[in-house]
């Protein structure tokens, strides 16, 4: 299965645990080295397809200030998609690197 940058992101930010959406969004800040923020809309969005999916599914709800706050967790099944990604990433970044370095000899030597 391919993800998509973001799902791929939110999965990733769940490898230490569950987490609820704020913490999500600040995990895949901080993996992305800032380069995606999620708006509320596209990470419970992204966290509804992810669940459809089984690849997350609601570890606990709690009420924090009056409001509902929801944990998601990978499932195992959103652990092997995770990783197959991750290993398929690689593949492809190793090609490209490969590639690189036939078309420019010097390339990527620092």
């Amino acid at each position: 299965m391919r993800l998509r940058e973001q799902s791929y992101l939110v999965l990733l930010a769940l490898t230490d645990g569950p987490r609820h959406g704020y913490a999500i969004t600040t995990t895949v800040r901080e993996l992305s080295e800032e380069r995606v923020r999620l708006g509320a809309g596209t990470l419970y969005g992204a966290l509804d397809r992810l669940a459809e999916q089984g690849l997350v599914a609601v570890a606990r709800e709690e009420v924090v200030n009056g409001r509902n706050r929801r944990y998601y967790e990978l499932t195992e099944q959103g652990r092997r998609v995770l990783a197959e990604e991750t290993e398929r990433m690689a593949r492809m970044a190793r090609l490209a690197r490969t590639r690189l370095l036939a078309m420019r000899p010097g390339w990527g030597t620092a």
